[in-house]
């Protein structure tokens, strides 16, 4: 699947543009703050209603506009030529509306899985530095971009955590010694049993993603980085997993983890178990990457996690578009060379690089210079 054609109005700093795009690889070469980032932000927002820049809407709409719209065209494949129309409008303050071949959508978020993308750009370093937040995130954004049906499991789960968490802290000013009343365990009892079922199901997908994920990983780390050192990654919780990890396990794990902080939690006012608590550990050899990898090695494991999770959703049966933005300044000439390597063959890679030089030849493909508000094909 490929984006041949993307429309923008009123999205970051463009009025209005019209990219026609191409299988392989396209490239935008253009200064900083001139907007070529912004234009597969909006290809990634189609894909997953997210950016990987900001965590609101409010910056995507121009200043001074109400809305933008994100609009592209998609094609299946490169041997199918059924096309796909996807269409975002972006309203700050109230809830997107989504339409598919024009025809409106009743929520947003079941335009997630019609168009497929790996975004990497220089904020994913926070996967190897960053708080375990940013790696849950990455896990999660993952498993929704396999199984798409998980984004309304993961927002069940926030909504009930939200809601336990509110309970909690009611409990603490009435509860003596750490024990609340009767009805109000009643009450505890049932927030248990939601935030365990839905937590329930997003573990069991996490584990089994990691998992598969892996292996994807260590060979796109050694693929990339001139080094003996493995990449490796485990999942990391509180949770006994030695029973097994079918989700009935799993629920009941979190089932008795939640009784036994009980006290815990209502004195603190926060729920202490769960996926919202978990991490993901990753290692260098036999050292953690936190703390212990170099700047480049960081780099390249991150970008190790972005590509093996391309290459797990290509194992998976889906061809993703594949988003490099601004990832070559930060390469050595070596890096370079061996990312361009593996992934030449994708069925679309979308570019972005301030300095065209800096892209290995290998993957020039067709290239758009980006200026003063406007895309121009180079051909």
């Amino acid at each position: 699947m490929f984006v041949d054609h993307l429309q923008l109005a009123d999205f970051r700093s463009y009025s209005g543009v019209d990219v026609p795009l191409s299988s392989g690889v396209n490239t935008f070469i253009g200064a900083n703050g001139q907007g070529k980032t912004n234009l597969v932000e909006a290809v990634e927002y189609l894909s997953t209603l997210s950016s990987h820049r900001v965590a609101s809407d409010l910056p995507l709409v121009r200043a001074g506009a109400e809305r933008a719209i994100v609009r592209a065209r998609v094609q299946a494949g490169l041997d199918d030529a059924r096309q796909l129309q996807l269409e975002v409008e972006i309203t700050p303050g109230k809830a997107n509306r989504a339409r598919l071949n024009r025809s409106p959508l009743p929520r947003a978020r079941e335009l997630l899985g019609v168009l497929r993308t790996v975004v990497f750009s220089p904020e994913d370093l926070t996967l190897v530095k960053g708080d375990p937040s940013e790696r849950r995130r990455f896990l999660d954004e993952l498993l929704v971009a396999r199984w798409p049906r998980l984004a309304a499991v993961r927002a069940d789960y926030d909504r009930v955590l939200r809601q336990r968490n509110t309970l909690l802290k009611s409990l603490s000013g009435r509860s003596r010694g750490g024990a609340p009343a009767a009805d109000a365990a009643s009450t505890l009892d049932v927030w248990d049993s939601h935030l365990a079922a839905a937590g329930s199901e997003l573990l069991e997908a996490r584990l089994t993603t990691l998992g598969q994920l892996a292996p994807h990983t260590s060979k796109a780390y050694a693929d990339i980085a001139p080094t003996n050192n493995e990449a490796t990654a485990e999942y990391k919780t509180a949770l006994d997993l030695t029973a097994g990890t079918s989700r009935a396990q799993l629920a009941e794990a979190l089932g008795a983890a939640m009784r036994a902080r009980r006290s815990e939690e209502i004195q603190r006012w926060v729920s202490l178990v769960g996926p919202h608590r978990d991490d993901v550990s990753l290692a260098l050899g036999t050292l953690p990457a936190k703390g212990y990898a170099s700047h480049g090695e960081s780099w390249s494991l991150a970008l190790a996690l972005k590509l093996g999770s391309f290459h797990l959703l290509r194992a998976d049966g889906v061809e993703p578009v594949l988003v490099l933005d601004d990832v070559f300044a930060e390469l050595d000439l070596t890096r370079r060379q061996r990312l361009a390597v593996g992934v030449v063959d994708a069925e679309q890679v979308l570019v972005t690089a301030a300095v065209g030089a800096d892209v290995p030849e290998l993957l020039q493909g067709r290239r758009f210079t980006v200026a003063g508000g406007q895309v121009s094909a180079d051909d």
